[in-house]
Parts: structure tokens; sequence; C-alpha cells
């Protein structure tokens, strides 16, 4: 089995063996605090219920760095946060955990972002996002792969990339086409609904694997699908390289060109679900990267998000 560079001296998480200069994953989008609201029971619109409330970082692209580490790797970041206080501590944060932080991109007008959710026994309720440096920031988080600290035009990252939707569509399109990408592995995960259509442009380019589930493929494929094969199936027919789709307790469809397979997630008590696709999405590209085959990696992916899923919520 060939090891990835990050994996192959064996060093634990939180170090960056033979990669004396270059992580090798980047994670690009959204870092942030999460503020989680979870009752024990459903919830339902105008609820006023008891419960846990609890902080921690969050954002996609860091809840994705986060569980890389675990698996032994150390990827970089690249997004926006604010000059303050809270910026410090979530770079602090960061670091315990064993993730790069040297390449974001400090707003000294705006605030680091923060994600507020309410969870219950029937899911998530709602969420709202407050990314306004990322938003600010725009292209500018990607100049560290312009100006030769990650790569240059004539020298693109070779690495593997992971992108999610809270990155502007403008931005998106950007990468799809940029020189700059054109050695790069991408990984997109689509962080919600509400953005999937942002990853669009995504569909077409031959080196991006989607990650997304049933309700983001229909947002995308402007479709309804009642199942995640079905799903997997429109996407693909609209040129999409390689796709994940979940749906939820259902069944998981791979969809390639070599055709469709379906996994069953085990079955497992809910006890959180904010940040189950995020784990799911990093167990699969480290199983990818240890040189696991697809249904090896896939069901490392849905034990790794299973474990998550029925995980006591931390304090």
């Amino acid at each position: 089995m060939n090891l990835h560079p990050a994996l192959a001296s064996g060093a634990p998480p939180g170090q960056n063996p033979g990669m004396t200069t270059q992580p090798a994953i980047l994670c690009i989008g959204a870092v942030l605090w999460d503020l989680i609201g979870h009752a024990d029971g459903p919830v339902h619109p105008g609820d006023d219920l008891p419960g846990r409330i609890t902080r921690r970082p969050g954002g996609v692209a860091l809840n994705i760095a986060r569980a890389l580490c675990t698996h032994g790797l150390a990827p970089a970041l690249l997004s926006a946060i604010g000059d303050d206080a809270e910026g410090r501590a979530l770079c602090a944060a960061c670091a315990a955990f064993g993730i790069e932080t040297g390449f974001l991109r400090r707003a000294a007008d705006l605030p680091t972002g923060r994600y507020m959710a309410v969870e219950g026994a029937n899911g998530l309720i709602a969420a709202i996002a407050d990314a306004r440096a990322l938003d600010a920031a725009g292209r500018d988080i990607l100049a560290p792969l312009a100006d030769g600290r990650l790569g240059q035009v004539s020298a693109p990252y070779p690495g593997v990339i992971v992108l999610d939707g809270n990155l502007g569509a403008s931005v998106i399109r950007e990468i799809a086409q940029s020189p700059l990408f054109a050695c790069a592995e991408l990984r997109v995960a689509a962080a919600s609904g509400a953005k999937a259509e942002r990853i669009a442009p995504m569909l077409g380019h031959p080196a991006a694997t989607l990650y997304l589930n049933r309700q983001e493929a229909a947002r995308i494929c402007a479709a309804s699908f009642d199942t995640a094969r079905a799903a997997a199936a429109a996407l693909l027919a609209r040129g999409a390289h390689r796709v994940l789709v979940t749906d939820g307790g259902g069944d998981v469809t791979l969809g390639t060109a070599a055709g469709l397979a379906c996994f069953t997630p085990p079955p497992v008590r809910v006890a959180r679900v904010t940040g189950a696709g995020d784990t799911f999405v990093a167990a699969h590209i480290a199983a990818e990267l240890r040189g696991a085959g697809p249904e090896e990696a896939v069901t490392a992916a849905l034990a790794a998000a299973a474990h998550h899923i029925s995980e006591r919520i931390p304090e």
C-alpha cells in the first residue's frame, strides 16, 4: 500500500512529516465559533425548552481540518477571521488541534465569524452563520496560492484542497477555472442546502469530488430526488467527476464514471448532528490517502460519522 507523504513517516497527529515548507492538505472556507443549543427532545418553532448551549471552534473548513488531524494529517486553513480576541482564541484552539493558521487573513474592521444553531431530537431546526470577514475577503484568501507561499501559476499547489460552500459563488467559479488549482485534487463540501448552488461550477471539474446530501443535490439540480442514488445519477449526468451523496440515515451513494455504489450507514442513537457531514468528509479523505479502496473508504467515513452523531455532546 502506498501512503500519502503526510502519513508515510508515521508521525503523530499535529505534525507535518516530510512537508517542511508546505502542508499536504488545505481547507478553504468557514473558520468561526459555533454556538449550538441542543434540546434532548423534539424542537418546534416557538418552543422555549431546557437544554445545553455549547461554544466551540467550528465552520466547515475548520471542522474538516480538525477531523483530519485525528487521522494523523496536518492541514492548513485558508480563510478570513477578525483581528480580535475571538480570532486569536480561535487560532490558539486550532494550534492545539494541530492545524496551521499562518495563512489566515485577518480583518481589522470585521469580527471573527459565528454560527448559531438549534438542534433537537428531530435534527437541526435552524442555523444562522455570520461570516462577514470571509465574505468581505473574497478571493483575497487565495493569495498564498499565488504569491509563492503555497504555490504560483508556474508551480501550482500539488496537494489536496478541501473547499466548502461558505465561499462566495464568484470565488468558487474562479477556483474552478484558475491555473493555480491545476495540480490539486479538489474535495468540495456543499455546506448547506441554501449554499449548495454555489458549488455548481465544480460539476465539470475533472479533479473534483463533491460531498453533499440529497437535499443539497436537489438544489443544484433544481429537481427532487427520493434517494441518494437518484441524486448521484443526476449529478453525474450534469458532468460531475465523482460524487458522494448522503441521505441522513438512508443509503449513501458513491457515483463515478464507473457507475453507482450504495452503502448503508450503521444504525445509531442521534445525540447531535452539527459537524457530522464534515466528519464524514474528513474520514473519507484520510482513508483514501492511506490507500483505501472505494468501499473501504466509504465504510470508514460512515463509521466516523456514526461515532460523531452518537457521541455525547461536549460540555
